[in-house]
């Protein structure tokens, strides 16, 4: 039988039918996952288009508000010693050299030689000047302008003393890519992106040979970046080194260089990289670096100085020239020899380059907020007409009243003397605080607000609220002596005990700080000696409204206690709460309300908001002439005597002392002819000391007027008061040569009727006419 054979299954036939049955189902899947891809794709890319756009057709950069010193004006006559003269040129950022070249000075004993760099005033530019001018006796002698514009008063560029930050505590200095050097343009692409302008956005062939490298190390050890790319990166991304990053980075770049001209992009990225590090604050663009490392404006740098900077771009922190000099050193060489190579200088300038050294600035010109405690009372101030956001990234500019010298020798003042208080005791926890101010103008000149002046923590100047103890004085007196019928200065008032007892049967009984009591004491004796007795009998009998009205007069906005208490100064104030009340006694009755801003401009110059003098007459300044003259006599004989120790005799001053029990508060407030000064000694945890006003705050207060030069207080005497020659406890007038004849200034009418003379006596009538004679 035959055997039959099943029929044949042709695999490769089948096999052939799978696969072609497959590629239909295949293929619509790629193009369907590819077309969604498309449009994520798209998607992604409108996105992206939408970042780049939006942030570089807005406000490309936070630009922080810049806050600025006094400019110094220099002239023949103008007060200010040598050593004040050369710190002030430093703090602005001059450099010690040839005194020729921009932004140098050299100095040889009292001899200056000065080259300024200019500076845009909201009044005009104040041009480029080479000066000369020697210091004698603390004053400016043979002022020449060698070159320049010829002036008879030199403003310098003022001191830039700190900022008002952005969040992300970037700091520039904008600069337009027409003032930027050619050199440095050059030596950034030549280094950087020498295609530049001929791609559009990014290099393949340099993004192909990283990516080779990055494949065979497993992860991204190589960039390929333009120019673009890298202000894509600053600008718009994260710093992560992945994939993703970078295919972002591409994608942003080209329509970055789609929607931009080449030269907007660039002079972006000058103002965007990132330069350097300033404790928290970080250096971006090349005209702030140029500051910050040289002290020199962008415009002035040379070849060396353009190739260190250039050099920084690859590692600002690897190569900074003031960490690790020699990696800069090799680096900024490199840059040379590249920008010679490629033709850019001169193989004679670049050795010429290569010789020199780094040159950078010891200390940078423009760091972290120099004074911490005023620049916080600036802020206060300017809160009061500009918004937060505005002061953090408009690129404004704060003009303000600070003196460098004046604050440096306040913070001289409050560190030396706390150490020597300091000196063989364990109690290093004293503090302090200083206000000193323009007596005319009020001003603020300096400011401290601990014993550490670079702490930026609390500020006692501004926060600490103490007891005034005796400052109160004065203005009960002044209170009294504006009712000349009832009180002059020698009018007898009791230094007797007493107490008085509440309905409450609560019993107060005020002391002199000696425990001892004088009975009658005429009454600028009794201001002058501090005594408590007379100072709570007089204020009692005027009235403790009265008073408050006085205090409320001269600026205080806080509420003030009603009680008895307040007249041996329990109320409280900060330091420069007494300053502003004092600098209406130092001017008269004028209140003159403190001020540390003349002028805010923008960042172009223009003009937004002055700060002029305000004067408001809130007291007769016949009376407050007598209580100038009972402050005087207090630094002369009586509480405030001590700080003729160290000021010369010379110097005419007014002043007040004040304590607060156990010593807790040691105060001490007073003016010569041009600056008040509050000085405050205590503890923050309100512990008690052995200190006193004299003790204490004085030593501090007479360490600052001793160093700075000024002239004596020498008051006018205004209309309705007179001076006569009085035997105070006869309350009469007599004759000069007579005994206890005292000079004391009375309200017209208000001196005595009666007389008493010392006639027969010859000899004193002899020594008058021969003091007479030689007078």
């Amino acid at each position: 039988m035959k055997k039959t054979s099943p029929p044949k299954k042709s695999v490769k036939k089948k096999t052939g039918k799978g696969r072609s049955a497959r590629r239909p189902w295949f293929w619509r899947l790629f193009w369907r996952v590819s077309l969604i891809g498309l449009v994520l794709l798209a998607g992604w890319m409108v996105y992206l288009d939408a970042v780049v756009t939006s942030r570089f057709e807005g406000r490309r950069f936070e630009v922080p508000s810049r806050v600025y010193a006094r400019p110094l004006e220099l002239y023949d006559g103008a007060s200010v010693s040598s050593g004040s003269l050369q710190r002030e040129l430093e703090l602005s950022g001059f450099r010690k050299g040839d005194g020729v070249r921009p932004g140098t000075y050299s100095r040889s004993g009292g001899r200056f030689l000065i080259s300024s760099r200019g500076f845009l005033f909201a009044d005009g530019l104040e041009p480029r000047r080479r000066l000369a001018l020697t210091i004698y006796s603390d004053r400016v002698q043979e002022f020449r302008v060698l070159e320049g514009d010829n002036a008879p008063i030199v403003r310098l560029e003022p001191a830039q003393i700190g900022g008002i930050y952005p969040a992300h505590k970037e700091d520039r200095v904008l600069v337009q890519l027409e003032d930027v050097p050619d050199l440095l343009t050059d030596a950034l692409l030549t280094i950087e992106d020498r295609g530049f302008y001929e791609h559009y956005g990014v290099a393949p062939l340099s993004i192909g040979r990283a990516m080779l490298v990055n494949l065979q190390a497993g992860r991204v050890v190589q960039g390929g970046s333009t120019l673009t790319q890298q202000l894509v990166k600053n600008f718009f991304l994260t710093r992560e080194q992945t994939l993703i990053r970078k295919g972002n980075e591409a994608l942003m770049s080209v329509l970055l260089e789609l929607h931009y001209e080449k030269d907007d992009i660039l002079e972006t990225y000058l103002n965007e990289v990132y330069l350097g590090q300033a404790g928290t604050r970080s250096i971006h663009g090349f005209g702030l670096a140029s500051q910050f490392y040289f002290g020199e404006s962008i415009r002035d740098l040379g070849l060396h100085q353009v190739a260190l900077l250039v050099a920084m771009v690859k590692g600002p922190s690897y190569y900074n020239p003031r960490r690790h000099p020699e990696r800069a050193l090799a680096r900024r060489n490199l840059v040379i020899d590249v920008m010679a190579d490629d033709g850019i200088v001169s193989a004679a300038e670049a050795s010429k380059a290569r010789a020199r050294p780094l040159g950078v600035s010891e200390r940078p010109s423009y760091s972290e907020n120099r004074y911490p405690a005023y620049i916080d009372l600036v802020r206060r101030h300017l809160s009061r007409d500009y918004k937060e956001e505005d002061l953090r990234s408009e690129g404004l500019r704060i003009f303000t009243t600070l003196h460098p010298g004046i604050q440096y020798a306040a913070e001289f003042a409050v560190t030396d003397t706390l150490s020597r208080m300091d000196s063989g005791s364990r109690d290093t926890t004293l503090e302090s605080a200083m206000v000193v101010t323009a007596r005319d103008s009020g001003e603020v000149l300096a400011l401290v607000g601990g014993r550490d002046p670079q702490f930026a923590g609390f500020n006692r100047a501004l926060d600490a609220r103490r007891p005034i103890g005796s400052l109160i004085k004065p203005f009960i007196y002044l209170t009294a002596l504006q009712d000349p019928e009832r009180y002059t200065l020698i009018s007898p008032v009791e230094d007797k005990g007493f107490a008085l007892v509440f309905d409450d049967d609560r019993r107060w009984e005020p002391k002199n700080f000696d425990k001892k009591e004088r009975g009658e004491v005429p009454l600028h004796q009794a201001l002058s000696r501090s005594y408590n007795l007379p100072a709570v009998r007089v204020g009692l009998d005027v009235g403790v409204d009265a008073v408050q009205e006085t205090l409320q007069a001269f600026g205080v906005t806080s509420p003030i206690s009603r009680y008895p208490s307040m007249l041996l100064g329990s109320v409280s104030m900060t330091p420069v709460t007494v300053a502003q009340i004092y600098q209406g006694l130092a001017t008269s009755g004028f209140n003159t309300p403190l001020r540390t801003i003349r002028q805010v401009t923008d960042a172009s110059g223009e003009a937004l908001s002055r700060y002029s003098l305000e004067v408001d007459q809130v007291a007769d300044p016949a009376a407050v002439h007598l209580v100038q003259y009972a402050m005087q006599e207090t630094m002369q004989e009586g509480t405030g005597r001590a700080a003729y120790r160290s000021v010369p005799q010379q110097l005419s001053l007014a002043g007040k002392t004040g304590t607060t029990d156990d010593g807790r508060d040691a105060w001490f407030a007073g003016f010569s002819g041009d600056l008040l000064a509050v000085t405050w000694i205590g503890r923050d945890d309100n512990g008690p000391t052995t200190l006193t006003g004299s003790t204490g705050a004085l030593p501090v207060w007479a360490r600052f007027m001793e160093q700075v030069p000024q002239h004596g207080f020498s008051p006018v005497v205004p209309d309705g008061v007179t001076y006569h020659w009085v035997n105070a406890q006869r309350q009469a007038l007599t004759d000069e040569h007579c005994d206890n004849a005292r000079l004391v200034p009375f309200m017209a009418g208000s001196e005595p009727a009666q007389e008493v003379t010392c006639a027969g006596n010859l000899q004193r009538r002899i020594r008058g006419w021969f003091e007479g004679l030689f007078q």
